[in-house]
């Protein structure tokens, strides 16, 4: 377990301790949900990035298979077989 200490201004630290916002449960539960929070929004800012990116356009079969046997022509040559 660790402790943490913060300082807040007077007030505010009344006002929380009054409103039951202070005791450890109720600091760890805000804890997970604004991490939570942040999780999610850096999936949606990844998902976002993703959406940016022009998709190549796609192959057909032959296409595919023509770039297998050229990586293999490439891959061969290289090694001298």
């Amino acid at each position: 377990m660790t402790t943490l200490q913060i300082d807040l201004p007077d007030q505010l630290a009344q006002e929380a301790r009054r409103a039951g916002l202070l005791s450890p449960d109720v600091i760890e539960r805000w804890l997970r949900e604004q991490l939570r929070s942040k999780r999610v929004d850096a999936l949606f800012t990844a998902m976002n990035r993703m959406a940016a990116v022009a998709e190549p356009a796609a192959l057909s079969p032959e296409e595919v298979a023509e770039e297998i046997r050229a990586m293999r022509a490439d891959r061969r040559a290289a090694t001298g077989r």
